[in-house]
């Protein structure tokens, strides 16, 4: 492989917001927030909306999330007049 054209590929936590749930896994995104885990070690955290900790089908329940007003535009597009 060519040197220097690869992303970066190191440990990072993915924090559920809605469930405040965080896993490490390996990733090439960056942040410039950190958490230290458990471990004792300090790593860049990504945030993220749903995992299989908040959403409906791993979790069986009707959580509503709605962060950008996706319903209310859905619903002023389809309005019947």
């Amino acid at each position: 492989m060519k040197k220097d054209i690869h992303p970066q590929y190191r440990e990072v936590v993915f924090q559920d917001t809605s469930s405040d749930f965080k896993f490490i896994t390996r990733s090439t995104m960056t942040s410039n927030e950190t958490i230290t885990m458990e471990d004792g070690k300090t790593y860049p955290v990504i945030k993220v909306e749903v995992s299989s900790a908040s959403h409906p089908f791993y979790t069986g329940k009707n959580i509503f999330v709605d962060t950008a007003g996706r319903v209310e535009k859905f619903q002023k597009r389809y309005a019947k007049k």
